[in-house]
């Protein structure tokens, strides 16, 4: 294991589930687990008010999820990569992309002044990828895209998705942090912050429809894509007493899912009785809102996650 990037009573790498390599970051704030499969946040829980309880989590992690190679991990924060869903016209091609299986490398993790840990994280092409996603030849050795995902745990949590395009064409793709969030009861929660927005309708043939004036409620399997909206979310549980505060910038969509009981039923890596306990909201480019990256340039979509009590 590489020492290097180790502080010692903050931050350790070693082995995880299924052997996988992990960081375990420990902060006065909170506590986060980060493997290097998939650049995937696996936790993140902030500490309790009260002195010596522990900490509690905001992300949720799927107790039947796998951890292995070329399988995602199923909650926590899947990185999404380059397309989103289904690749249109490809059905062999795995689902949400590739970057969420690949194995990233660890490029620097820091102590900032405030104590929160930042790490970054970096995937570039390689000969399985092209074989999935095949980009044009041409004479430059330079890697045709550079994926860096940037995560600082701290009293919030912040993630920073780079995708950096090094082509002399321009890099059409779509990008998603796939956050699963830990709640009480999903039919007790409610999500702000997209009224009167208009999503595409997976549980519903892809129909387009708009949100009414009000908060999203959930009383039957949930799958929509809201498109062109840069609004910043809420969740609010009054179960846990606490809300979900979803920051972000450089996303013009926002995916709002949870499975229910029929497909939570139909997931082998998901608990057939997990589905109440979890709730996804997560930001994103994709559907009416994918990206066209010009040459030498890069689209970052910056994603911050805190909790406050209600």
């Amino acid at each position: 294991m590489a020492t290097q990037f180790e502080i010692p009573g903050k931050v350790r790498l070693g082995e995880g589930i299924g052997g996988l390599r992990r960081l375990e970051i420990t902060t006065e704030h909170a506590f986060a687990e980060i493997y290097l499969h998939g650049a995937h946040v696996a936790q993140f829980a902030v500490r309790r008010q009260t002195v010596g309880s522990g900490y509690e989590p905001v992300l949720f992690l799927s107790a039947r999820s796998h951890f292995a190679d070329g399988k995602p991990i199923r909650g926590g924060v899947p990185v999404i990569f380059p397309w989103f869903g289904p690749r249109e016209g490809h059905p062999e091609a795995p689902m949400h992309g590739f970057a969420r299986t690949r194995s990233w490398e660890l490029e620097t993790v820091t102590e900032q002044p405030d104590g929160a840990i930042a790490v970054v994280l970096r995937l570039e092409p390689s000969d399985a990828t092209r074989a999935l996603w095949p980009e044009p030849a041409r004479a430059s050795h330079s890697p045709e895209w550079v994926l860096r995902h940037r995560i600082t745990v701290g009293a919030a949590l912040t993630m920073e998705l780079e995708i950096q395009n090094n082509g002399p064409a321009p890099l059409r793709c779509e990008e998603a942090l796939h956050t699963y969030f830990c709640v009480s009861d999903v039919r007790q929660i409610s999500v702000t912050g997209l009224e009167g927005a208009e999503y595409l309708d997976k549980a519903d043939g892809m129909r387009r429809k708009r949100q009414p004036l009000e908060p999203i409620r959930f009383t039957q399997e949930t799958d929509r894509t809201y498109v062109n909206t840069t609004s910043h979310c809420e969740i609010d549980d009054p179960g846990l007493n606490r809300r979900i505060l979803i920051e972000k910038h450089g996303s013009g969509g926002t995916v709002v899912w949870n499975p229910w009981v029929a497909k939570a039923q139909a997931m082998a890596d998901f608990g057939d009785d997990e589905w109440p306990f979890m709730v996804c909201v997560e930001t994103g480019n994709m559907a009416d809102n994918a990206l066209e990256i010009a040459p030498a340039s890069a689209q970052i979509t910056k994603t911050v996650i805190r909790t406050v009590r209600r």
